[in-house]
């Protein structure tokens, strides 16, 4: 028993293959080095991401819808690539080597996407008048810089919070414990890179140039890849357990051959073993049970002695591809609320650029730095959370965690409604004082631009309840075998609200554009009608509420058979 308790439970092993040794490895003595590679990506992702819109405004003289829908287009091709680092993660490299791999890449990206705003030769020429006139070699150097940032990103998002999540082992229930703690703590990791980016390198871009804007990025993602590299000896690794997607396949095969066949004892390994290496098995559910079909054995399932994994599969298989499934439409919902979070980026920086950036006498905030109230409300809300709200809500529920996932995902969702009530209402308040004063042409009109604040605190409020809850309820909910996957399925939400707000604004831009009209959101938002926007939405919004609660009453949560 005694050497039985000195390794983990949950198959994980060190970076020499062995199993890992609890006090060796893992848990808080590991996740430092994780946290702080987080911490250096984003902060080169946000440094990139936070004022992208002015560069291609500005430097790349795109028009304003143009500028907004290749900002969009980009950050969802960032969360789109995490399926295929997410499949490679599961099925062949393992998290470690991902991420590892991956991270390469994106120092490309950085690098190129840096000498495209720096060397002469790759530099947009700008006239007199500040206007830039890029070339067509120039305007590619730069998107192909941006685009093998989006392929880097994509082995790295998905796979760094498992593989965080994967330092502390489920079968132990103190590190069990502070899983919950990590999640919190590595949403925080994100967003102090997130600050350094909306305030200082925004500036630096705005005042300095683009080029020592986009180095120091390069230089914090190279500094990334150092942090994680120093960490290896403490990780521990799950092994890749093949292809998840063969798995789930198999299972729907083996149905449809049996779909007349009535369900009764069904297929399980003997002696304990599981599917894959490394994860538990799954106790069965009754909700989806055409699926179970496949688990029930028959006199043609055995080839020679073996069995076909195409005609017979067992409860845990069928139970995976059930998890995903009931997975689906809650990932669903969060399509609309990623959209809303999309517009910090892009609207949210266009309207600023219309108001006064004067901050005392001299200075000037640039727009895009104003996300940084975004970060902070999120550093001051996840001690908030653990200290106060959990403790509270506990009180209540009775529930360890205070809310479960579900619950803390469905307020999230709440706030982000009034996140887009405030916006559009600021915005209203913006285009009166323009129609009263006739300040059409003035490029800064006399309204502050901390207005905002508001807007961008309400967001961040809303992004700790959302985001960490999906953060965790995906770790939690997907197969051991299939986190990383389920952690990139998550991340797709983000890209396809990216696209999604693209989708709007071109179908608001040709709908309010007819008749010579400038429509809601022309180059000169004076003479606009963003608030509309706002409103549109909103009421999306509202309607994904109540779908998600229709939703999460339904779902059923996961059981795993922890071995004794």
């Amino acid at each position: 028993m005694a050497e039985e308790s000195t390794y983990t439970k949950d198959g994980t092993t060190d970076f020499r293959n062995r199993p890992a040794i609890k006090e060796k490895t893992g848990t808080w003595k590991a996740c430092p080095y994780i946290l702080g590679n987080e911490c250096c990506e984003r902060l080169a992702y946000y440094g990139i991401n936070s004022n992208l819109v002015n560069y291609l405004k500005f430097q790349l003289n795109q028009r304003n819808v143009v500028a907004v829908n290749n900002v969009t287009n980009w950050s969802g091709t960032c969360y789109v690539t995490p399926l295929l680092g997410a499949f490679l993660a599961d099925a062949y490299l393992g998290r470690y080597w991902t991420i590892a791999a991956f991270s390469i890449i994106y120092v490309f990206g950085m690098t190129l996407l840096t000498l495209s705003a720096s060397l002469h030769v790759l530099e947009p020429f700008c006239d007199d008048k500040n206007i830039c006139h890029p070339k067509g070699p120039q305007t590619a150097v730069s998107f192909v810089g941006l685009y093998l940032i989006a392929l880097g990103t994509g082995g790295i998002k998905p796979c760094v919070s498992s593989f965080g999540a994967d330092q502390f082992d489920d079968s132990d229930e103190a590190e069990k414990k502070n899983k919950s703690s990590f999640f919190n703590w590595f949403y925080f990791s994100i967003n102090i890179g997130a600050l350094v980016a909306a305030s200082v390198l925004v500036w630096i871009q705005t005042n300095v140039g683009w080029g020592w804007g986009f180095g120091i990025p390069a230089v914090a993602m190279a500094i990334a890849v150092i942090s994680f590299f120093s960490g290896t000896k403490l990780y521990r690794n799950q092994r890749p357990g093949g292809s998840p997607l063969t798995r789930i396949c198999q299972v729907i095969v083996a149905s449809f051959r049996k779909f007349r066949i009535q369900v009764s004892l069904l297929y399980e390994t003997a002696d304990g073993e599981p599917v894959v290496k490394g994860s538990r098995k799954l106790d069965h559910t009754n909700q989806l049970s055409f699926f179970d079909k496949a688990a029930v054995e028959t006199q043609l399932d055995q080839i020679k002695g073996s069995v076909n994994p195409w005609r017979l599969c067992i409860v845990t298989q069928v139970e995976e591809l059930k998890s995903i499934i009931r997975l689906l439409p809650i990932w669903a919902t969060g399509i609309i609320f990623s959209a809303v979070y999309s517009q910090m980026g892009t609207l949210f920086v266009l309207q600023g650029n219309t108001m006064d950036l004067h901050m005392g006498s001299s200075f000037e905030i640039p727009s895009a730095s104003l996300s940084l109230f975004d970060t902070i409300s999120v550093i001051f809300w996840v001690p908030i959370y653990g200290r106060v709200i959990i403790p509270f809500a506990r009180k209540f529920t009775g529930h360890k965690n205070g809310l479960n996932q579900l619950r803390r995902i469905g307020i999230g969702l709440i706030i982000y409604i009034f996140a887009m009530i405030v916006a559009g209402t600021l915005e209203l308040a913006r285009v009166h004082e323009v129609r009263k004063h006739h300040y059409y042409d003035l490029k800064h009109i006399p309204m502050s631009i901390f207005w905002q604040v508001s807007q961008y605190f309400i967001i961040g409020c809303a992004e700790v309840f959302t985001f960490i809850g999906q953060l965790e309820f995906f770790y939690e909910q997907a197969p051991d075998a299939m986190r990383s996957l389920c952690s990139a399925l998550s991340l797709t939400t983000a890209a396809l609200g990216n696209y999604l707000s693209t989708l709007l604004v071109n179908i608001v831009t040709d709908f309010s554009t007819r008749d010579g009209n400038p429509g809601w959101i022309p180059d000169n938002l004076n003479y606009g009608h963003l608030h509309y926007f706002f409103c549109l939405l909103a009421v999306f919004s509202v309607l994904n509420l109540g779908f998600y609660v229709v939703l999460a009453r339904w779902y059923t949560y996961k059981k795993a058979v922890v071995s004794g």
